[in-house]
């Protein structure tokens, strides 16, 4: 290890002269390890001497960043003697209850690959445009393509904004100009349109390559959802607010100032049916809420211009 001139020795150790980090910040970026893939699930972590050498703080800060992050079910065995392990069954351990939420390109795919396992499949989808549920869908299809998962029957509901009504966002900056109003509406609706096919698509070709059970549907809202949700098997139910922001956008060789919210960084929230009064009644109340919505003023939606 390189050693810095601004390093001193205490103890007969090098430690950095820089403020130390408290053992939630030590937390803080071992978790964004983990959940970027650097850390694999079933890995061995470094010992403890190693991290306190790296962070430059007492191994019991340490032991404190280790033991939050097996409280979030993200690592096993923590204790004194040997190095801790990355969780098997990260999926569950990012997004089930009790686990810290995670932004939604992280946590959604697993969550899906799971709900694949099942014999019938059951996903209900309210969104912006289902990027995230297209990105996520990709990880259970690999599972199938190589033999690891085949269910029997896939049902998907997925309710979209329709193309008919004014978007809440994305929105310009400038409220007076109509012109880029319009613009931010047909990339918003040309988005939506291509992620739906692709998601039609990918879904009913396993129709033909795996003799699978497929139906997928989707319906139009008259109004921009400002949160995103997603209905697996009955059981789970996962929730993110979509998050206004300030950003630029090039239209035909223009820059563009807008409001949006990039919806697979809003962070997802997990509720399961048995975890406890609160999350089953969520579950069960998305469900009704979910219906309802798809039973009365939603309308049909084709995915074209």
């Amino acid at each position: 290890m390189v050693v810095e001139p601004k390093h001193a020795s205490v103890n007969g150790r090098k430690r950095s002269q820089r403020p130390q980090k408290s053992h939630r910040e030590v937390a803080d970026e071992l978790r964004a390890r983990i959940t970027s893939g650097e850390l694999r699930p079933g890995q061995r972590m470094p010992t403890q001497a190693r991290l306190a050498d790296e962070f430059g703080v007492e191994r019991g800060a340490v032991r404190q960043a280790l033991r939050i992050l097996q409280s979030e079910h993200l690592l096993t065995n923590v204790s004194k003697g040997a190095p801790a392990t990355v969780a098997p069954d990260l999926g569950r351990a990012l997004t089930g209850p009790g686990a810290a939420p995670q932004p939604t390109m992280v946590a959604l795919a697993p969550r899906i690959a799971a709900a694949f396992a099942a014999p019938h499949v059951e996903i209900d989808a309210l969104c912006l445009t289902a990027v995230s549920l297209t990105l996520a869908i990709g990880e259970p299809l690999r599972q199938i393509h190589a033999g690891q998962l085949k269910p029997a029957k896939v049902d998907v509901r997925v309710l979209l904004p329709s193309r008919d009504i004014s978007l809440a966002f994305p929105t310009p900056v400038d409220a007076t100009a109509d012109a880029a109003d319009e613009q931010l509406r047909l990339r918003w609706l040309a988005q939506r349109n291509a992620q739906g096919q692709v998601l039609r698509h990918n879904l009913q070709a396993l129709r033909s390559t795996h003799g699978i059970d497929v139906r997928i549907s989707f319906r139009a809202l008259p109004f921009t959802p400002p949160v995103k949700l997603y209905l697996l098997n009955g059981t789970e139910a996962l929730f993110a607010y979509y998050t206004l922001a300030r950003s630029e956008v090039e239209i035909d060789h223009q820059q563009l100032e807008m409001y949006d919210a990039p919806g697979i960084q809003s962070t997802l929230f997990a509720f399961e049916q048995g975890a406890g009064l609160r999350d089953t009644t969520f579950v069960e109340q998305s469900h009704v809420w979910f219906n309802a919505l798809w039973e009365t003023i939603s309308s049909e939606l084709v995915l074209t211009s």
